[in-house]
């Protein structure tokens, strides 16, 4: 493990004890311990680049009380704008911030945006309230407009300082407002969190230790078999999956902890915008409660889902939300292809410049276009054992896609992603290029395609649904 991911376990290590502590203060106490704590960290930490944050954070403040009208887009455009110029500082003969300062500002981004958005409802519902005389049935918006004192509270609070997950504002001023944080399910889910967090962890260094990342950039493996260098993709992505699974398994514990993000399971909470439903405590009745608010990774579905779009809402859950919330909508195309590329484009900016980023990224539309083409042309003609062979294959195709596109995210460079992907023949490109053409081919006719597409969309709804009820 290099350096700087030792000093990511001990801030997730020492995240989970000092959870369990804030859970006997009381809300003013709470809100300037976890302001007091997470500004330590992020000073102790990033140093001088700490004013990256400070300044994003004032910026935003500054729009939000100018003009809330017009706050979502202009702290979208705000944020992102000063993202650029945080990568791209040393032109300015300024020093290069630390990972640790861009882990904080990447957070801080998705915040910020949601936080405009937050406070742009909150005027909205209000402005409803009054010419109708009526309190509005929205759900998980705010009673107040918060003062900067609250924004600063909230974009340095401890929690997932680094790490995430990300969390509304409103989800971090119900934590605060807990009536009773002591009567909450804490050790338990903890610890069910934590418990493959050991195994995530020895798998990790194991496989990296074997299968290294800076072998593939050396002369000698580009002189290995094909089927070798096939195979090196999937254990980089086994490597590149155990790190995360551990991190955020890891980070959900320090939220858990603290009792950040736990509401009654009848709130039917989603992952980054916490409840979807109004609820009220029964005082006859035990209440069941979760942390699906907080909830970034689900390992399980991640690795098992069939189909790569599903793949995406399974893996760090909590941004996949902020994306479909306030990207997907707003995108300037009609399509859901283009409206998807326009998506993960954003999402790409949002890592950082390298090119492998955007790469990886924009493949994904590619992946997604040739299983519905496959899906709609042939899946839908077969019976049930012909529909679950199927599904199997389409499994299988999943991951190595998820493979081929890892090599990009961790590669970084452009020369470094495209001679790995040319050294195994940009397979996964070939293989879906070849599935739209075999399925358009197939199912023929502009009428069917329309008809197809219409189906997808349907489906998407009632998967919709279904990971509304269940924990994603």
């Amino acid at each position: 493990m290099s350096p700087d991911e030792l000093v990511y376990l001990g801030v997730l290590a020492a995240s989970v004890p000092v959870g369990f502590l804030f859970r006997y203060l009381s809300s003013s106490v709470k809100q300037v311990a976890s302001l007091f704590l997470g500004l330590s960290i992020t000073i102790a930490l990033c140093h001088i680049h700490t004013l990256h944050s400070l300044v994003t954070v004032i910026g935003t403040w500054i729009i939000i009380k100018s003009s809330w009208r017009h706050a979502p887009a202009l702290t979208l455009s705000w944020t992102f704008l000063y993202l650029l110029f945080f990568r791209l500082v040393t032109w300015f003969d300024l020093p290069q911030p630390t990972p640790f300062a861009n882990a904080v500002q990447l957070l801080l981004t998705l915040k910020m945006v949601s936080l405009a958005n937050e406070v742009h409802s909150f005027h909205v519902e209000k402005k409803r309230d009054v010419s109708s005389f009526a309190k509005s049935p929205v759900v998980g918006g705010l009673s107040q407009e918060p003062s900067l004192y609250d924004i600063l509270s909230y974009s340095y609070c401890y929690v997932g300082i680094m790490t995430g997950p990300f969390f509304r504002f409103q989800t971090y001023m119900d934590w605060l407002r807990q009536p009773n944080p002591l009567a909450l399910p804490g050790w338990e889910p903890c610890l069910q969190r934590l418990k493959m967090v050991p195994v995530f962890g020895v798998l990790f260094v194991t496989v990296n230790y074997y299968f290294p990342l800076s072998y593939v950039r050396t002369d000698e493996f580009l002189d290995q078999n094909l089927f070798f260098r096939l195979f090196y993709m999937v254990a980089v992505f086994f490597v590149f999956r155990m790190r995360f699974y551990s991190a955020w398994c890891g980070a959900e514990a320090g939220c858990i902890s603290a009792g950040l993000g736990c509401y009654p399971e009848k709130a039917l909470s989603k992952p980054g915008g916490g409840p979807t439903v109004n609820y009220s405590p029964d005082p006859s009745a035990e209440e069941k409660y979760d942390f699906k608010t907080i909830q970034n990774i689900d390992c399980y579905n991640s690795d098992f889902c069939v189909k790569v779009r599903h793949g995406m809402r399974y893996w760090n859950m909590t941004v996949q939300w902020w994306l479909h919330h306030y990207i997907y909508p707003n995108a300037p195309f009609e399509s859901y292809a283009l409206r998807a590329g326009w998506t993960m484009f954003i999402s790409a900016y949002w890592h950082g410049l390298h090119a492998g980023y955007y790469l990886s990224f924009l493949t994904i539309p590619l992946c997604i276009a040739a299983e519905s083409a496959m899906e709609s042309a042939i899946r839908s003609k077969l019976g049930p054992t012909g529909q679950n062979v199927f599904d199997w294959i389409h499994w299988f195709l999943k991951m190595r896609a998820y493979d081929y596109m890892c090599m990009g995210f961790v590669l970084l460079k452009a020369s470094d992603t495209i001679n790995y992907w040319m050294s195994i023949y940009f397979t996964m490109h070939v293989v879906a290029v070849g599935c739209i053409i075999v399925g358009k081919v197939l199912k023929g006719g502009r009428r069917d395609g329309k008809k197809g597409e219409k189906e997808r969309i349907n489906e998407e709804k009632t998967e919709s649904v279904k990971t509304g009820q269940k924990s994603e």
